[in-house]
């Protein structure tokens, strides 16, 4: 484990979100994979409470508690009712003094925007998909093809459908003024790898650990515009997407390939600046593993790929919250362990001076 604390002695404030304006089956499905992280925590031994968030005044959720008493487990994706607002989430909790799980809010917001994580890639000399940002649609600015195209500031998938997939210019102009128009931002087109994808969860800051990578298998799809991952296929159980892409855990590669692969993903972990926990969704083409996505606030619930690829590295569910929930520990003024030893030396002079 990552310090020495044991659970019992670690009190843990999940804090998650639930918008009020979601579905019915939606707020179902989130509450439903809060309580099992929620339990999941207490089984390993965490005193842990339930923090819902259902609007964006979060000082009055955590009103009730100290900072130096518990850890925020931060499992926000955003403020209810605010757009783009992941970063913001991280802003208050830290404005509010409470040590949190997972990555600051500069990472957060970094990531959020494709295209500059696109640059940040580049600089660090990461392989990435070649890329162009469309403001508009314009004629000659894009050549190869399959290419795909994104919304440039969502998550989650949201805008990947199989008709993001576009083989000629006509396509890419319709798509990319489709994408502005229905989600009033730039569209970021790449270059369509048509390769073998795999997801990659790491954690750790000083030192990481590359968990087993998890293969996304689409060989049940013959056309090129359904080999990938849509947003149908994470949130749509009736899809095709959904039923049909397999989840291949561990994923078959060389050993020489496995090594670059971890290479890469420590390397985007850094580049980006990810703290605790993050999964990188990356693929493999002519021997080149290309960085699609990078995912600081990835999910992790219990059917996710992280905690697939953790229990295959012989971790509980509870077990990897607890991980997480240690490594935000180390940064605690009360929890770390140093500060620990320290304060638990000072209150031992003091009663012996008495």
């Amino acid at each position: 484990m990552p310090v020495n604390i044991q659970p019992q002695d670690l009190p843990v404030l999940l804090l998650h979100n639930v918008d009020p304006a979601w579905p019915p089956d939606d707020r179902r499905r989130a509450t439903g994979a809060t309580e099992q992280l929620e339990s999941a925590l207490a089984d390993v031994g965490h005193p842990v409470t339930s923090l819902p968030v259902f609007d964006a005044d979060i000082a009055s959720v955590l009103s009730p508690y100290h900072p130096d008493d518990a850890i925020v487990f931060n499992w926000c994706e955003e403020l209810p009712g605010v757009l783009h607002s992941e970063a913001l989430v991280a802003e208050h909790i830290e404005g509010l003094n409470f040590v949190y799980t997972g990555s600051g809010p500069e990472t957060l917001a970094q990531c959020a925007d494709k295209l500059g994580v696109k640059h940040l890639l580049r600089e660090a000399g990461i392989p990435t998909p070649s890329y162009h940002f469309f403001e508009s649609p314009k004629r000659n600015a894009w050549r190869h093809f399959p290419a795909i195209v994104k919304p440039s500031l969502e998550h989650c998938s949201i805008g990947i459908t199989p008709e993001s997939v576009v083989m000629t210019e006509e396509e890419l102009l319709r798509r990319v003024e489709y994408v502005i128009d229905r989600y009033d931002q730039p569209a970021l087109v790449e270059d369509f790898i048509d390769g073998r994808e795999f997801r990659v969860s790491i954690w750790g800051n000083s030192q990481l650990v590359v968990l087993p990578p998890v293969e996304m298998d689409f060989s049940a799809f013959e056309d090129v515009r359904d080999r990938l991952c849509t947003y149908d296929a994470k949130f749509v159980p009736e899809s095709a997407h959904y039923r049909k892409i397999e989840t291949i855990l561990p994923a078959a590669l060389t050993e020489a390939e496995r090594r670059r692969l971890e290479r890469v993903s420590r390397l985007t972990y850094r580049a980006l600046g990810c703290r605790d926990y993050a999964r990188m969704d990356i693929r493999l083409r002519n021997g080149i593993f290309f960085v699609l996505d990078v995912n600081p606030n990835a999910d992790i619930s219990f059917d996710a790929s992280m905690a697939f690829a953790a229990e295959e590295a012989g971790y509980s569910y509870g077990a990897m919250g607890s991980y997480i929930a240690r490594l935000a520990a180390r940064r605690h003024a009360v929890f770390a362990p140093r500060r620990r030893r320290r304060r638990t030396e000072t209150l031992a002079a003091m009663t012996a001076a008495e």
